[in-house]
């Protein structure tokens, strides 16, 4: 009688030990997370209203119905711009460091582009361990560029082709969220990203 007492008690308490154990983990990798660092590693899929503008730095590079695209894009309302910006995270801790979402503001030559929120949970593996967090951005340069000539903007897509390798154009305001018990707990500010790793400022 007594021993199936005992099992009833564990059945039963099991579950107050699972999630008690669960918020532990959570807050454990939120504590983690303020000690990672962060980098762009890379900026890939640059396109112009749908015109692949990777390794282009000059119109005359562009095929000829690219060109011709580009031209009569140039002449609308609004001039969508798309790529990805790739944010590589470390993690110093000794064990998991983990974020849910993350918050991001998005500059190029300083000028602000775009901002938003990166909702997928990322898990960043101990001792110098990486993780990629992969943001798919969407700009309309028209509206961010306004008062520059058509010219001015062309070129300014062109000149992000040569920014994957070395992305030193862009810089990236994060500010990550991870849930712990059930709330969201955010970054005290946001992290400053460049193409060097680097932690709070």
């Amino acid at each position: 009688m007594k021993k199936n007492t005992v099992v009833l008690i564990l059945l039963l308490s099991a579950p107050l030990l699972l999630q008690r154990c669960g918020v532990v983990n959570q807050a454990s990798q939120a504590i983690n997370l303020m000690n990672c660092e962060f980098r762009i590693l890379s900026v890939t899929d640059v396109r112009l209203v749908g015109v692949d503008m990777d390794h282009i730095s000059n119109i005359k590079q562009l095929t000829w119905l690219d060109a011709q695209k580009l031209m009569v894009a140039l002449t609308k309302q609004t001039l969508p711009l798309n790529f990805n910006v790739n944010i590589e995270a470390r993690n110093p801790n000794g064990t998991t460091a983990g974020l849910n979402s993350v918050d991001y503001i998005v500059f190029i030559d300083d000028i602000q582009m775009t901002s938003g929120t990166f909702n997928q949970p990322i898990s960043i593996p101990p001792n110098n361990g990486t993780a990629t967090i992969p943001m798919q951005m969407t700009v309309d340069l028209k509206q961010v560029l306004q008062g520059k000539s058509a010219d001015a903007i062309l070129n300014f897509a062109m000149n992000l082709s040569g920014a994957g390798a070395n992305p030193t154009r862009f810089k990236v305001k994060l500010k990550p969220y991870i849930i712990v018990n059930g709330s969201p707990l955010s970054y005290p500010g946001y992290i400053t990203v460049k193409t060097e790793f680097a932690g709070p400022n």
